[in-house]
């Protein structure tokens, strides 16, 4: 083969032939031995690249070969990928792909809350450091993926406190997939009713009210799963009694309360500390109902301050997203002194009164919003007896209400099943009747499940 010198401004071209660059044996039309070093080179038509390095391109497009990656370095722009990827243990992947096979795991962005950038597509996910959890667009909002799984262990709903007449100090608890009457758990760090609560699946935690009536800042704890008395986690934003609690797997959240009616607060449940501002309530709510919760939206309303008609809004948060509480819809009768409780579809509004204490104006009456969804209250049916200031919480599958009066205070118990409208059925009793005490559980609508 013949071999050419070709120097500075030579034009070389060979026309059907074979050409050979370090062998004098090609048996391609232009065969290489050894490396090619370039600035831009564009190859038209199939290649196959065994290995490769040192790519500055802004697009490369791999086909259906077989490409070997191994060990090599390299700076690529776009990457467009036509046809199934397989992605080694370890690796970060930050563009989407329509199937992807993993041997270990693989790394999703991660980033605070007000990280968030405008999402257009339906499916994408993140590691929401604020919240501890994986998170998904649905193409309208963020929601989050709670780690929750009934096993059939939980199921303990916790009733805190009270009047009977005297202030109350007891704690006790149910299992709710079971009838029967309620056992000591423990006692609150001082005699006190009308707090808020709110719970994960581990812990259950009771703010404001204070004894004798009045009004604190303080915020106490328990666990759920093991009997025994509070302990201090830190402080409300703002002294107040009657506040609401409403609760996720990792967040709580307050909302109102007497004298701070539109004060609306939130803790990390995992981590001891004082409240932080959330927002505000559209309208002050006070003696209504919480535990409304899906995971996503906590729920309350309902209520009266100073006289005030017994209100019929419903209130919808975001746990997810700091700001002012919006509007959900109405209940169809506006009441005070009701509970709420839920699964991670329906929520019930129990009891309550319409005017006051009187009999005819308490109401036996439970509703039932489904959470996903804005929109009024829908009739479920009745309570064994009309009563007010009672407390309510739920399971997956069931809820239970308990205490309450109509002249007497009852330590009466009920139990509906949420998936199929009715009217209640005796549960069994408190181990001391009395009103405005406050029910949590380890397994309600905020838990999430799977």
């Amino acid at each position: 083969m013949a071999k050419i010198r070709i120097g500075f401004s030579t034009h070389f071209e060979v026309e059907n032939e074979l050409v050979g660059i370090g062998t004098d044996n090609s048996t391609n039309t232009k065969q290489v031995l050894g490396n090619i070093h370039a600035s831009n080179v564009k190859a038209i038509g199939i290649s196959t690249l065994t290995t490769y390095q040192g790519f500055l391109d802004k697009e490369a497009r791999f086909g259906k070969s077989v490409i070997d990656i191994n060990s090599q370095a390299g700076t690529l722009g776009e990457v467009v990928i036509d046809g199934d990827v397989t992605v080694s243990s370890g690796s970060t992947l930050c563009s989407g792909v329509d199937e992807l096979t993993l041997t270990d795991s693989f790394s999703v962005p991660t980033g605070n809350t007000d990280s968030r950038i405008h999402c257009k597509t339906a499916g994408s996910m993140r590691f929401n450091e604020d919240l501890g959890t994986l998170e998904f667009y649905t193409g309208d909002e963020w929601r989050t993926v709670n780690s929750f799984k009934d096993t059939g262990n939980r199921g303990r709903g916790v009733f805190g406190g009270g009047q009977s007449p005297d202030t109350q100090q007891v704690i006790d608890f149910v299992n709710i997939a079971s009838t029967g009457n309620a056992l000591n758990f423990g006692e609150l760090t001082s005699a006190k009713h009308s707090v808020g609560a709110v719970s994960s699946a581990i812990r259950g935690i009771y703010a404001g009210e204070g004894p004798g009536g009045g009004v604190t800042t303080d915020i106490e704890y328990l666990t759920i799963a093991s009997k025994s008395n509070t302990i201090d986690f830190g402080d409300l934003t703002a002294a107040r009694r009657n506040t609401m609690g409403m609760s996720s797997s990792t967040r709580g959240i307050f909302c109102g309360g007497v004298p701070a009616p539109t004060t609306v607060d939130y803790i990390e449940i995992a981590s001891l500390g004082n409240a932080v501002s959330f927002g505000t309530a559209i309208f002050g709510v006070s003696y209504g109902l919480g535990n409304i919760s899906n995971g996503v939206r906590g729920i309350a309303g309902g209520g009266q301050i100073n006289g005030t008609p017994r209100e019929t809004g419903l209130i919808n948060f975001t746990f997810s997203s700091l700001g002012n509480g919006i509007n959900f819809g109405d209940m169809k009768v506006g009441r005070s002194s009701s509970c709420g409780c839920s699964n991670s579809t329906r929520g019930l509004i129990l009891g309550g009164t319409i005017n006051g204490s009187s009999k005819p104006d308490v109401q036996s009456s439970i509703e039932f919003i489904t959470i996903a969804s804005e929109g009024n209250g829908t009739i479920f049916g009745d309570l064994t007896d009309a009563r007010s200031s009672i407390n309510a919480c739920a399971s997956q599958t069931r809820a239970v209400a308990a205490g309450g009066g109509n002249d007497p205070i009852t330590n009466i118990i009920d139990f509906v099943n949420i998936a199929t409208t009715g009217n209640a059925l005796d549960f069994g009793d408190l181990t001391v009747g009395r009103v405005h005490a406050v029910a949590l559980s380890d397994s309600h609508g905020g838990l999430g499940g799977y």
